[in-house]
C-alpha cells in the first residue's frame, strides 16, 4: 500500500515514517500541501494522510483541491492537533475520510488504515 504522509512536524513525520514502514507500508513524505499536490498530479496513492495546519496549502484546502480539482477518492486521514469539534465537522465536510486528533496512537492509526484501504 501506497500512503502520501503530508505533515510539516519533522518529529512526527520521522516517527509515523518509521512505524508505518515496519507495517510494509510505502511512504512518500510532502513537507507542506503545495508537495503534496506535486505528488498527487504525478503518483497514485492508495492513502493520503494529512494535517490540518501546514505552511504554504494548509490541510483543509488540500482536502478540497482533492476532492474538487483532483477528482480523487482516496481515502484521506486528517491528523491534528486541534481539539475543536466544528474543525472535525469541517475536514468530514470537505471530504475527509477520518480525523484523529494528536496525540494518538500509531496502533488505532493501523486499524483505520486498514479499515479504510483493506489489504487483499
Amino acid at each position: 500500500m501506497k500512503i502520501l504522509l503530508a505533515e510539516d512536524d519533522a518529529l512526527t513525520t520521522q516517527s509515523l515514517t518509521y512505524f508505518l514502514k515496519a507495517k510494509n507500508y510505502e511512504i512518500l513524505h510532502a513537507k507542506d500541501g503545495e508537495a503534496a499536490l506535486r505528488f498527487l498530479k504525478t503518483d497514485v496513492f492508495d492513502l493520503i494522510i494529512t494535517d490540518l495546519n501546514m505552511p504554504k496549502i494548509g490541510g483543509m484546502e488540500l482536502i478540497h483541491i482533492i476532492r474538487n480539482d483532483l477528482g480523487l477518492e482516496t481515502p484521506v486521514i486528517v491528523l491534528t492537533a486541534s481539539g475543536i469539534e466544528q474543525t472535525e465537522l469541517d475536514a468530514f465536510a470537505m471530504g475527509a475520510s477520518e480525523f484523529i486528533s494528536k496525540p494518538f496512537s500509531p496502533s488505532v492509526l493501523n486499524t483505520r488504515i486498514q479499515r479504510l484501504v483493506p489489504i487483499s
